[in-house]
Formats: structure tokens, sequence, C-alpha cells
């Protein structure tokens, strides 16, 4: 697996190297608006096309999920999961909180996790059975206990907005039941700060796979937990999510099924 992760950390470098060159400097005509609250520009295009491009030219049979172009499931054995520039409405106004994610899928299994924050030359990555890292320097999920004391990481519904109303609901039990909560805006990011301990845990509703996949990762190396709000595995499936370390995610669970049974 380490030709795969070389591949996927150059991939994510080269990628970022064009979005933080162009972060807050978009001009309105280089903006798509999907849908309601879900932007493209021209970076997400142009990082999306290099990281496809580069991964190509050594492994020209693996298939490719990328949000941009090819976004759909394919059962294959080698399946490449991009998000070119995760945060881009951050990246449109200059907010320095984006990332590269790049996750390499073998027979259904995610193997590889590369998240890559270029505003802060942060690299995380992980490799199935190797430990999860951050800039050559291994990483851990944190160690706080005491849910009170918990750092929580989260997301908006923005994209779908049913969920608003039990977002609103679960996000006002926790803020009576934790230290704090934090919306930095990027998925990746969120789960990356988890991996590394500097949130105890995230929660989201309905993200996409590429979204997730290289974080996902990045936790269970770390020593962390991932699941669905049911505490199962199906979150690449459904985009529900919850991640911490052992105990924080199991509070979590505890806190958010309520609110889907």
């Amino acid at each position: 697996m380490k030709d795969y992760l070389s591949i996927g950390i150059q991939a994510a470098k080269l990628a970022g190297t064009i979005i933080q060159d162009r972060i807050g400097t978009i001009s309105t005509d280089e903006i798509t608006q999907k849908s309601v609250s879900d932007y493209v520009t021209d970076v997400d295009v142009t990082s999306e096309k290099t990281i496809i491009e580069h991964i190509k030219k050594f492994f020209p049979s693996h298939q490719i999920m990328a949000e941009e172009s090819s976004n759909s499931y394919q059962k294959t054995e080698y399946l490449w999961i991009i998000d070119p520039l995760d945060g881009t409405t951050n990246f449109i106004h200059g907010f320095p909180v984006v990332a590269v994610s790049i996750a390499l899928m073998h027979k259904g299994n995610i193997v590889i996790g590369v998240v890559y924050d270029p505003t802060r030359d942060e690299l995380f990555y992980a490799e199935q059975g190797s430990g999860a890292f951050l800039n050559e320097n291994r990483i851990k999920v944190s160690s706080i206990k005491n849910a009170s004391l918990s750092l929580i990481s989260t997301g908006f519904p923005f994209r779908n907005k049913q969920y608003i109303d039990q977002y609103m609901k679960i996000f006002r039990e926790l803020l009576y039941s934790v230290s704090d909560l934090r919306r930095p805006g990027a998925a990746a990011i969120d789960l990356a700060y988890v991996a590394s301990g500097r949130v105890d845990g995230f929660f989201e509703f309905a993200l996409s796979p590429w979204d997730i996949a290289a974080g996902s990762i990045l936790i269970k190396e770390a020593g962390g937990t991932v699941s669905d709000f049911e505490g199962a595995e199906t979150y690449l499936k459904t985009g529900h999510i919850i991640a911490g370390n052992p105990e924080i995610h199991l509070f979590l669970v505890n806190k958010i099924r309520n609110y889907f049974l």
C-alpha cells in the first residue's frame, strides 16, 4: 500500500498548491451554484482534474469517484474517492479552513486516507494497520472521557434543510451537555481534527462519501470510532456520521440516535 499512499499524498499536495494560490481571489464569474448553498469554482474543477490525472498516470485501471465529475459509486477492486476542495464556501470567502481529501477503497474497505490543509501545510494521512500521522508525527484521538469537558465539532445541514428541526434539537441538547461546539465548515478538517485530538467528537447529517472517506480511516487508525447515527457502519451510504474517541463517540450516539428512532 505504500505506493498508493505516496501517490495519494503527491496528488493532494499538487491540488493544495492550486488552492493556496487562489484562496480568497475568486471572482463571481468563476462560481457556479450547483444547488441551494452548494457552489463549485474553477479551482474545484482544476484541482480535481490534477488529482485524477496524477493517480491515473500510475494506476490507469483504477476507478474514480470524485465530487465534480465521476460521483457515482461503482463496484470495483480499487476505487479512489476524491474531494478536490472541501470547504468551497470558505474558499470563496478567503476563510482559511479548506482541504483536499483523497481515499482509496480496496474491495469495499477504505485502506488509504489523505487530508491536506494547504493553508497550514498540514498533511494528515493513514494506511490501514499502520496508524495515523500529521506531517510524519503519529497522532491519536483525545483522551477526554467526560462529555462535559469535550469539544464537539459539527456541520449544519445547509444542503438538506429537511433535517434542520432535528439538528437544532440535537445542537441545543449538546450545548447543555458538552464544553462547547465548533463549526469549521469543512468535514474533512473536522474528521482530521478528531483524529489528532484537537476536538473530541464530530457529527453531521447527509454528507457524501468524498467528504468522509479519508477522514474515517484517519480516526480509526488514531484509535477512534466512526459510525452512523445508530452506531453501525453505513455512514458512507447514509452520510449520517458520528466520530470521536471511543467514550465521546458512544456519548454522541446515545444522544443523537434518540432523534431518529
